[in-house]
C-alpha cells in the first residue's frame, strides 16, 4: 500500500539506496557530458552544413557513440528518480512523488528532441528516396536537425528545473542530508526554470551561465551520496510513526 513509510521503513537499506543515487548521478554526468557536449562538439560546426555533414558521415561510430550516451544518461535518470523518491518520500511523500511525475516527463520530452539529434544520420545516409533532394539540401537539413535538437532540449527545461527545486526543498528539510545540497540543486533547478522562459520570450538574455549551478548540484550530490549517504538516525526518525 502506497503511503507514509512505516516503522520497518528503518529496516529499508536507505544508505544501499543513496550509493545507488551516487552510482546513478555519476554515470550520467559521464555519459551525458559525453553525448550532449562533447560528441556535438566536435561534429557541428556552426552555420557550415557542409562542414558537419562531411563530420558525421566520417565519425560515424563517433555519432552513434553520442546518441549511446544519450541513452545511457536517460535510463540511469529515471532510476534516479526512482532513488530520489525513495530517500525523499519520508519528509512529504506527495510532494516526492509530484517530483518524480515531472523528472519522468522530463526524460520523456528530451528523448523527442534527441530524435532530431539522431536525424541526420539517415538524412545523410545515402537512402534512395532521398535522391529527389540535392547534397546541399541534404547538408542542410541534417544542420537545422541539430538545430531542432538543441532547441527542443532547451525550451523545455521547466520539466527539469521545477522537480530540482522541489527537490531541494525536500533535501533542505529533510534532516538526515546536508541543507548545502538542497540549497545547490534549488539553485540549479531555478537557473533551468529562467533560462527556459528566457529562451521563449528574450532568447538574447538567455544566458547559459545560468545553468552552472547545474552541474555544480550533481557533482556534489554525487560525492555525497557515494562517500557519506544518508544519516541513518535520522531517517528513521523521519520514518517512525507519530
Amino acid at each position: 500500500m502506497i503511503g507514509a513509510p512505516t516503522a520497518n521503513a528503518g529496516a529499508v537499506p536507505v544508505q544501499a539506496y543513496a550509493r545507488t543515487g551516487g552510482v546513478l548521478f555519476l554515470i550520467t554526468l559521464f555519459a551525458g557530458s559525453f553525448g550532449e557536449f562533447y560528441v556535438p562538439s566536435m561534429l557541428v560546426v556552426a552555420g557550415d552544413a557542409t562542414a558537419t555533414a562531411r563530420n558525421v558521415v566520417g565519425s560515424e561510430w563517433l555519432f552513434r557513440l553520442g546518441f549511446a550516451g544519450y541513452l545511457v544518461e536517460a535510463m540511469c535518470d529515471i532510476g534516479l528518480t526512482w532513488v530520489l523518491y525513495l530517500l525523499l518520500r519520508p519528509v512529504r511523500e506527495d510532494l516526492a512523488l509530484l517530483a518524480a511525475f515531472f523528472r519522468l516527463v522530463s526524460t520523456a520530452v528530451f528523448a523527442t528532441a534527441e530524435l532530431f539529434y539522431y536525424a541526420p544520420l539517415l538524412l545523410l545516409g545515402g537512402a534512395g528516396f532521398l535522391k529527389s533532394f540535392s547534397p546541399d539540401q541534404l547538408n542542410a537539413l541534417a544542420l537545422h536537425s541539430f538545430r531542432m535538437y538543441g532547441h527542443g532540449g532547451g525550451i523545455f527545461m521547466v520539466f527539469y528545473g521545477v522537480p530540482s527545486m522541489m527537490l531541494g526543498y525536500l533535501i533542505f528539510r529533510s534532516g538526515y542530508l546536508p541543507k548545502f545540497l538542497g540549497v545547490l540543486l534549488a539553485l540549479s533547478g531555478v537557473g533551468f526554470v529562467v533560462r527556459n522562459f528566457l529562451l521563449v520570450l528574450g532568447p538574447a538574455y538567455a544566458s547559459s551561465l545560468l545553468l552552472i549551478p547545474a552541474p555544480v548540484a550533481a557533482l556534489a550530490m554525487t560525492v555525497w551520496l557515494l562517500a557519506k549517504g544518508v544519516d541513518v538516525a535520522k531517517w528513521r526518525e523521519r520514518t517512525l510513526p507519530t
